[in-house]
């Protein structure tokens, strides 16, 4: 089996070890082996990066358009096969694998015309025949960490602004699922993008990500990933006073009030908590039910859930796929059996470990009702195929529920009323708030980002992206 190196300098570079790429579905499946980077090979890539830094800042815009532009096309082009391979390494089923290449696409598209739109201001001085320009800048070396359950998308909407906006970048991708970024890579290197430019270093956080964050010459860094190692690489980030870009976790609530429309709200429940195996940071998590509609919904949900086909990502008919690996799925199972020790929690449906015609990390998804937002399952991330149903009396306890949480990222309401949305926009203490649509589902040209626990620093896509991947400067002349 061939295998698949490092990018560094614009060179493929094999490491001092490698590991296999095995499917979630098909544990008997090898994707592939990738390389592994050390401490020294991550070093030299920065260094590659920071050689590179000088000439792409000052790159032509329609050179970054059209190299970027190039690199959506590509992805576009070949988003069936890179949905496959999104599938088969991650568990994601092969419809939302190809859905997330497209989205990749989307993103390297629109950054593509960023490249293109960078503006500034113009102010006049209160001095008089000063003249002021406000502009940005690119930061320099960028420092790219990225997880396992959105292998083309993340890497995406966090390579497409670094590149846009002329700073050069070293990727760690997430040593479970590799493929996809190597794709990247890949495909940004026959784009024409220059050598140095951008460099892919996989292998362990423990070795390749610290070796970044441990790096003088890295500029800023964009972490996505658990919030433990989060505020570890704040700290690290902190020591050397550099820019830093957190994307962590979830709890995030759906409300459904009793005045919502049954189906819709079953679907937005069902949807955001157990597809993708619920493995989003967005996931619908805790779902807090009204009173006056809980047993219906209860009901229903559960309908809803027995008529769901938990098998082999890639196989037609498939609606959840397996979840990403042992140690996962040893996780959700701890969080299942935790949930059957809460006092009066119940386990409405699933959570039961399931065997298919291939060795995988199969779980039927779980739903527990009648708990309380003081319980374990619903103040800790869980990560998986697992939901909790809360009873409230009305609206301000539903409210005051969703909130109760020290998360921030995505929150979701089903009603009829618009009142209630209304003021539930105005608010929901979220970075992002839904209205009859699930809580997981964003799109690529709008800016995505929590508030507590789950974000720190400036947002990530869209032109906010800007905020992070640029420093402005002010300048004055006296003609």
């Amino acid at each position: 089996m061939d295998l698949h190196q490092n990018l560094i300098g614009g060179e493929w570079t094999s490491g001092p070890d490698a590991s296999e790429n095995i499917n979630p579905s098909n544990t008997d499946d090898v994707v592939g082996r990738y390389t592994r980077a050390d401490a020294e090979q991550t070093r030299q890539a920065i260094a590659a990066a920071k050689a590179a830094s000088y000439s792409w800042a000052r790159s032509n815009p329609m050179q970054r358009h059209n190299i970027l532009q190039a690199a959506a096309n590509e992805i576009m082009a070949r988003s069936k096969e890179l949905g496959d391979l999104l599938a088969r390494e991650e568990g994601k089923t092969l419809a939302e694998g190809i859905g997330e290449a497209g989205r990749a696409a989307q993103i390297f598209s629109f950054f593509a015309g960023e490249a293109l739109r960078l503006a500034g201001e113009k102010l006049p001085s209160i001095r008089p025949g000063v003249e002021i320009e406000i502009t940005r800048e690119p930061m320099g070396v960028i420092g790219l960490i990225t997880p396992w359950n959105f292998p083309i998308a993340i890497p995406a909407w966090k390579i497409a602004p670094a590149l846009c906006y002329g700073n050069t970048v070293v990727m760690k991708p997430a040593d479970l699922v590799p493929g996809c970024a190597w794709a990247i890579a890949d495909i940004l290197k026959r784009a024409g993008l220059p050598d140095g430019v951008f460099n892919l270093v996989m292998g362990r956080g423990s070795v390749v990500g610290e070796a970044i964050l441990d790096s003088r010459d890295v500029d800023a860094v964009s972490f996505t990933g658990s919030v433990g190692t989060g505020k570890h690489v704040a700290m690290k980030c902190a020591e050397n006073m550099r820019k830093v870009q957190l994307e962590m976790g979830g709890k995030n609530p759906l409300v459904v009030l009793d005045d919502a429309n049954l189906g819709i709200a079953v679907d937005c429940a069902v949807n955001g908590a157990f597809f993708s195996t619920g493995q989003r940071c967005t996931a619908s998590s805790r779902l807090i039910v009204q009173e006056g509609i809980h047993d219906k919904f209860v009901d229903a949900c559960i309908e809803k859930l027995k008529s769901l086909v938990v098998d082999d990502a890639r196989k037609d008919g498939t609606h959840i796929g397996p979840v990403v690996d042992q140690k996962q799925l040893d996780t959700d199972m701890n969080y299942i059996e935790i949930g059957r020790t809460e006092d009066n929690a119940k386990l409405a449906w699933g959570g039961e470990r399931l065997n298919r015609g291939t060795p995988g990390f199969y779980l039927q998804p779980a739903l527990f009702t009648e708990t309380t937002n003081d319980m374990r399952i619903n103040r800790e991330e869980i990560f998986g195929p697992v939901a909790t149903v809360i009873r409230v009396k009305d609206y301000d306890e539903a409210l005051a529920t969703a909130n109760d949480t020290p998360f921030g990222l995505s929150s979701g309401i089903c009603t009829s009323s618009l009142k209630y949305a209304s003021d539930f926009k105005r608010n929901a203490e979220a970075g992002m708030v839904m209205v009859n649509l699930p809580t997981a589902g964003v799109d690529p040209h709008v800016p995505f980002g929590g508030r507590k626990g789950s974000s720190y620093g400036p947002r990530e896509q869209g032109r906010y992206a800007a905020e992070f991947y640029t420093t402005v400067k002010t300048s004055y002349l006296l003609p």
